[in-house]
């Protein structure tokens, strides 16, 4: 198939890539490089260096014939979005706009979207929250994600849109940057790399449900053949405080380092526990990376990439 992925050159993105070109689909990547980089980029990709919100995308669809659109280009920092609420609204709102009108127009097969789990269900009323649990999001990167996924429901509704929806829960891997819901494992590695004591904010008791790359990769590849219109949580299940995080990290990269605690940020999530059963039952996806076996393979290619970050 052509599969476009826009933010292919990201974390999660050149990932998915990685993966596509090895299973022999031709990909083609939209990034605008403000997150992600291009030495991410297999040579076999055909790279457009575009931005989805302010850029002409329409060639690439009409000389390409793109058969899926897999679109995780977004501005992912939550806190940055907490300041600057409209500047996030038009690169997600209104990319994400263009992207699904390029698609009815050229009739894509699927467009599969990575939303976020991690923040759409905000403080969260159940523990693990299914994909039922009330929509609810207190930052405006969660408003964002949240509303995009109901356009896809109307895009479906009223052209016959296919789509399948993967709400993330806390992603980390190798490629990692400092943004988006789970940078602070970026953070802290760096940190502890450089010689530094790592900050962690408030008490360190907040959780989170921390997904391995490779685990995503695996429910994308997944979502190309599934059959049908459906939302999944993309996540492992399993609740972990920041402050146990950071503490297999420094056990991971240097045991001597000690933790400093900073003043809690404004706008971020208490806890954040996440069902995947619906993605085990339905899209036959199940996480194959324990916490543990995935954060030691991410602190290794921080600590083999170290001079290059």
């Amino acid at each position: 198939m052509n599969i476009l992925i826009t933010g292919g050159a990201g974390f999660i993105g050149s990932n998915i890539c990685d993966k596509y070109i090895a299973e022999g689909h031709n990909v083609f990547v939209i990034d605008n490089l403000s997150n992600g980089k291009e030495n991410n980029i297999k040579s076999a990709v055909k790279f457009f260096n575009k931005d989805i919100y302010q850029d002409d995308l329409e060639f690439i669809f009409k000389e390409n014939g793109i058969d899926v659109v897999n679109h995780l280009a977004a501005q992912i920092d939550l806190r940055y979005s907490i300041k600057n609420p409209l500047f996030d609204a038009r690169i997600n709102i209104e990319g994400s706009l263009k992207l699904l009108d390029l698609s009815v127009k050229y009739k894509i097969k699927k467009f599969i979207f990575a939303s976020s789990g991690g923040s759409i269900y905000g403080e969260q009323k159940e523990f693990p929250a299914t994909e039922e649990h009330t929509i609810a999001p207190i930052s405006p990167y969660g408003i964002t994600k949240s509303t995009i996924e109901n356009y896809i429901l109307f895009y479906n509704k009223f052209y016959g849109l296919n789509y399948v929806i993967l709400r993330y829960s806390n992603a980390y891997g190798e490629r990692q940057g400092s943004k988006g819901e789970a940078g602070v494992i970026s953070i802290i590695c760096k940190s502890i790399l450089n010689k530094k004591q790592p900050v962690v904010f408030g008490d360190g008791l907040n959780t989170r449900d921390f997904v391995y790359v490779k685990d995503i990769v695996n429910a994308n590849l997944l979502a190309l053949n599934f059959k049908g219109n459906d939302v999944f949580n993309i996540s492992s299940g399993k609740e972990t405080t920041i402050r146990s995080l950071a503490e297999n990290i420094i056990l991971n990269l240097n045991p001597d380092t000690k933790i400093i605690f900073g003043d809690e940020i404004e706008g971020e999530q208490k806890r954040s526990l996440l069902s995947n059963a619906r993605a085990k039952t339905i899209l036959n996806w199940e996480p194959l990376h324990s916490f543990e076996e995935g954060l030691k393979l991410t602190c290794n290619w921080f600590k083999d990439n170290s001079q290059k970050n």
